[in-house]
């Protein structure tokens, strides 16, 4: 968060941040020097009006009639997130899944850098996850304490996941991102993100369920 800001900001504004941050990023892409709050809400579905009130606990931003200016709106965002740092990421896990993020390029657009990926298994150790080499896990301590890390990502099988995270956590990594199915737990002093993509899709077919019967009752 911004360090100039002590007043607690709703948990929901935080969540819509990174959206924005996204749509902002792909606008820049394109050549967009200035977007209104209309246009945000049309490519992040979220209403106008909340879009104007979740930035105002951050400031003054945009002008009448004109919009908001893509880059420095970029710029606060990334500032208010922490992303106009570099932010270092171990992520355990060199499978499918883990290879992929480790090669995401999202993730150094928006002031990500993977500095290590680890596993156990030696047929992964060795080679190639993105750009990076796979280590062994037993340097997890070591890669920590030498890049300061403080995110990890577990990318990892379930019967796995909890063992990783507590390892993580007595290296002093204070934010971990779990991709695993399992719901791992933390100690005080460290946060834990489970975000099992199968839970996401589930989450999305319960719309999409929905909107099928509303459809096939409309026919009725």
């Amino acid at each position: 968060m911004d360090g100039s800001h002590t007043v607690r900001i709703p948990e929901g504004v935080i969540e819509r941040l990174p959206v924005y941050l996204g749509v902002l990023l792909q606008l820049r892409q394109e050549g967009y020097t200035t977007v209104s709050s209309a246009r945000l809400g049309e490519l992040t579905n979220v209403n106008p009006a909340q879009i104007r009130r979740d930035l105002t606990h951050f400031g003054q931003f945009g002008k009448r009639g004109v919009g908001y200016d893509t880059f420095t709106l970029i710029d606060r965002i990334q500032s208010i997130l922490g992303s106009n740092l570099v932010n270092r990421i171990v992520l355990v896990g060199a499978g499918h899944l883990g290879s992929a993020i480790a090669a995401y390029e999202g993730l150094r657009v928006r002031g990500f850098r993977v500095v290590a990926v680890l596993d156990k298994d030696p047929t992964k150790i060795g080679t190639r996850a993105g750009d990076l080499v796979v280590r062994d896990i037993e340097d997890l301590e070591r890669i920590v304490r030498e890049q300061q890390t403080h995110i990890g990502v577990i990318a990892v099988p379930t019967d796995a996941a909890q063992e990783v995270a507590d390892r993580m956590a007595a290296a002093g990594i204070r934010v971990i991102l779990n991709y695993s199915s399992a719901m791992v737990r933390v100690p005080d002093g460290a946060m834990v993100h489970n975000t099992d993509p199968v839970r996401e899709l589930l989450h999305t077919l319960y719309y999409l369920s929905r909107a099928e019967k509303i459809a096939a009752a409309g026919v009725e």
